[in-house]
């Protein structure tokens, strides 16, 4: 399958190269993912660990906007695996009696403001639940392939269904159920529910089964 042949969704909102007012926040929200890949891509994750970019070095200049009337692939490849993901978690929900809330995805550079706060590119690729967007920093790409040797157009694709597997998980109130039972359970439990909500699951069905396991366990 080419991802040139997918459709591209209209749910991308390009704030690159705008100015971000007010303070930044830092995290490490990026983490999880570089995680995630490293396991796939058989890589030592601590390897990756140690190769991770300084809040400082996050803050340098980012990704841009293509200028007018010029092509921008990486906008373009975001822009249909976004549509494919619209297109497959519609048909999920939609045979299990429901419909899929398509999330925006937002293209920043250096530094974002969101409904959950102020991020900057150090954070990763993040989800929102507050505002119900994916945020992605595109040089994040460029960390993936220079510095975590993870290269290629399948781990940027895992990176952007990564997130909007959060997104699912906020739409079936998963999220909600697992904060939930962390404040009630000790650091340990509330560490060990943190990993299996960023373990991917293959069906609403299973998502729904696994918050109710979560919640006894």
């Amino acid at each position: 399958m080419r991802w040139e042949d997918e459709r591209r969704s209209d749910n991308v909102e390009d704030r690159r190269g705008l100015p971000i007012p007010g303070g930044i926040a830092g995290g490490g929200l990026g983490l999880v993912v570089v995680v995630v890949l490293a396991l796939l891509f058989g890589v030592d994750p601590r390897m990756l660990l140690q190769s991770l970019p300084s809040q400082s070095s996050a803050l340098a200049p980012a990704s841009q906007p293509a200028h007018p009337g010029t092509a921008d692939p990486m906008k373009e490849f975001v822009a249909a695996v976004l549509g494919s993901t619209e297109d497959t978690w519609g048909e999920v929900f939609r045979r299990s009696g429901m419909t899929y809330e398509a999330p925006k995805l937002v293209l920043f550079s250096g530094a974002v403001r969101s409904a959950c706060g102020f991020a900057q590119a150090a954070v990763g690729p993040f989800y929102c639940p507050a505002d119900r967007k994916v945020y992605i920093d595109l040089n994040f790409y460029r960390e993936l392939k220079d510095r975590f040797q993870a290269p290629g157009e399948f781990a940027q694709a895992y990176v952007i269904a990564h997130e909007i597997g959060h997104h699912v998980q906020n739409l079936l109130g998963l999220s909600d159920k697992v904060h939930a039972a962390q404040q009630r359970g000790s650091e340990a439990h509330a560490n060990a529910l943190s990993v299996r909500m960023e373990l991917p699951t293959p069906t609403v069905r299973g998502i729904s089964w696994s918050a109710a396991t979560w919640k006894q366990g």
